[in-house]
């Protein structure tokens, strides 16, 4: 239990003035130019999109402008994806403690992504019966991609199996996110099957098995996802999170559909909208994909562009010649060499990789309060949910946990009776479903 003292930062506030002036203290005020262009073709119409430009980390401070992106891939209905869309970027703001300057801010995203998905799937679950006739409700799923653009600073967290990519001056092109399919996700298999799920193709009649691997039961492809209350909940919203940052010459952003990436690798999605602005580039991408594939799937692109000041050139325009060392270098191959990709890009200077964690188990995403640099104020607040707490009502999210040896139970963050329930489903620790008094 919580005892002593705890925090609350949504009530210190900081007058406006002092922030805007630490603002133009910290940062410098040479921004790169953000230019968005987004297409789709629809088949099953369960693909939605989010492009947000106008976003302010302090409000009616200009110069705090950042931009969101998404999308959101619904299965069984289009009922999470359309919740997800209209709720998750408000849970992550909600997650970040305010007063803080842009450094600070940067720093607590990933965090605060983490609180954000996992709010939004406990949400869904639990009052979505408002918005939604149960059948839908209780089937629907969505993927989550979901990007931050801060300056030079790219933040994305992930859950299913969009994608995002980079693609930089020179040609070189990285993920930024990890595919959670069971069928290539070896990790997620195991993590999965640890927590009591079962994984196998579906069986027809005489024994054959046929199609991609899946979770039992449901019958889902994906390991993570928001919604899905048909399937165990060991079928987690909990992100995967990588934080780069860019070099001067900027960069260009594809966040894409399934629809997309089931047709083009990374790079020949980069390679075939080269030298094209946003919008052209975005609607080319899913021109190639219909192309080669045709419309089996819905089919959604947004086109980022980070360009630097007064540069007119995209920044995904690679040099007339190439040298072949470098391309040889840079060539994506596979998951392992996408990995070895980004340490590459960082290691030369294209990008500045500031933050990756794809784990699975909330504890350890979540962290303490000391990690976090935080001081407390006297009363808490549930980590996830965002609610107030009782000192008797908050638990730890490290309490009776075997992956910190250090962290102590009365230790925050803290979580309120709920999410403590959703925690332990997701890690195995109970049935699905079955509450805990």
């Amino acid at each position: 239990m919580a005892s002593g003292e705890g925090r609350r930062h949504h009530h210190n506030l900081v007058p406006l003035a002092a922030l805007i002036s630490r603002e133009m203290k910290s940062e410098k005020m040479e921004k790169p130019t953000v230019r968005c262009g987004h297409a789709a073709q629809s088949r099953k119409g369960e693909d939605y999109f989010l492009i947000k430009t106008d976003c302010q980390r302090v409000p009616g401070n200009p110069s705090s402008t950042f931009s969101a992106f998404a999308i959101f891939d619904g299965h069984n209905g289009n009922a999470a994806a359309i919740y997800t869309r209209e709720n998750l970027l408000n849970h992550v703001l909600g997650a970040i403690p305010r007063g803080l300057g842009r450094e600070e801010w940067l720093q607590a995203l990933p965090r605060a992504l983490v609180a954000g998905f996992v709010k939004t799937d406990k949400e869904f679950q639990s009052r979505g019966m408002e918005f939604f006739i149960v059948s839908s409700r209780e089937t629907s799923g969505t993927t989550a991609t979901f990007v931050i653009v801060d300056g030079w600073t790219v933040t994305v967290a992930s859950v299913g199996d969009s994608r995002c990519i980079l693609d930089t001056q020179g040609g070189a092109v990285s993920t930024l996110t990890v595919d959670h399919r069971l069928e290539e996700n070896v990790e997620e298999r195991e993590r999965v099957t640890a927590s009591g799920g079962e994984v196998g193709r579906l069986s027809i009649v005489g024994g054959a098995e046929i199609g991609p691997l899946r979770c039992w039961p449901g019958g889902l492809c994906l390991s993570r996802s928001i919604g899905d209350m048909d399937v165990g909940e060991f079928i987690v919203p909990i992100p995967y999170v990588k934080q780069v940052k860019l070099s001067r010459a900027g960069g260009r952003l594809v966040i894409a559909s399934d629809g997309i990436w089931d047709a083009l690798s990374s790079d020949m999605a980069a390679k075939s909208c080269r030298g094209l602005p946003a919008e052209l580039a975005a609607r080319q991408v899913v021109k190639e994909a219909l192309r080669t594939r045709g419309l089996k799937d819905d089919t959604t692109c947004i086109v980022v562009d980070i360009i630097p000041p007064d540069n007119t050139v995209q920044p995904s325009t690679p040099p007339k010649k190439q040298n072949k060392l470098r391309a040889l270098l840079f060539r994506k191959k596979s998951r392992d060499s996408a990995n070895k990709l980004s340490k590459k890009l960082s290691a030369v200077g294209i990008v500045e990789e500031l933050f990756e964690e794809g784990s699975a188990m909330l504890a350890e995403r979540l962290g303490t309060e000391e990690s976090m640099g935080q001081s407390t104020s006297g009363l808490f607040m549930c980590a996830v949910c965002q609610v107030d707490l009782a000192p008797s009502e908050g638990i730890s999210v490290h309490a009776g946990s075997i992956f910190s040896t250090s962290a102590k139970p009365w230790q925050g963050p803290f979580l309120c009776a709920d999410c403590r329930n959703k925690k332990d489903a997701m890690e195995g620790k109970r049935p699905s479903g079955v509450k805990v008094a």
